[in-house]
């Protein structure tokens, strides 16, 4: 038998899905918020958001998000960077680098999967390269095709 929820059970459902940090699959395990101040080195496992400011050095295996709020100075080695802040420096990630607007990113990418949407700056050099076996991607070009 399906129970149905009451008006006021779906109303905090809601609250708490639109308050959630967009995290993906996996749980939030570190926040560094807005108006907050960092320096130095950073590593961590699970995923981490920052909507302040950092400067310094990241290094994980997992995912990192940096929110719209952040200006991000930095060497970053990560799994997957979600980025919709500012980062100067260079980001190599194992997995997938997501650029949504309003990002501004000064400095290369290393990752074997990238997306940039509209409206992003970027300056820097992309390299597609699988991180794990060293080898470059290739891309197929118009004359490949024809």
């Amino acid at each position: 038998m399906l129970k149905r929820a009451s008006e006021g059970e779906q109303t905090v459902e809601k609250q708490r899905e639109s308050s959630a940090p967009a995290t993906g699959p996996g749980e939030l395990n570190a926040l560094l918020g807005k108006g907050s101040e960092f320096d130095g080195k950073l590593a961590f496992e699970g995923t981490v958001r920052i909507d302040g400011t950092f400067s310094g050095e990241i290094t994980t295996s997992d995912m990192l998000i940096v929110g719209e709020s952040a200006r991000v100075t930095a060497e970053i080695t990560c799994g997957t960077i979600v980025v919709h802040g500012e980062i100067t420096g260079n980001v190599k990630a194992s997995q997938a680098v997501e650029l949504h607007k309003p990002a501004r990113v000064k400095g290369d990418l290393t990752t074997p999967s990238l997306m940039i949407e509209r409206g992003v700056v970027f300056e820097g050099r992309s390299e597609m390269e699988d991180l794990e076996s060293g080898k470059i991607v290739p891309m197929p070009t118009s004359a490949a095709q024809a």
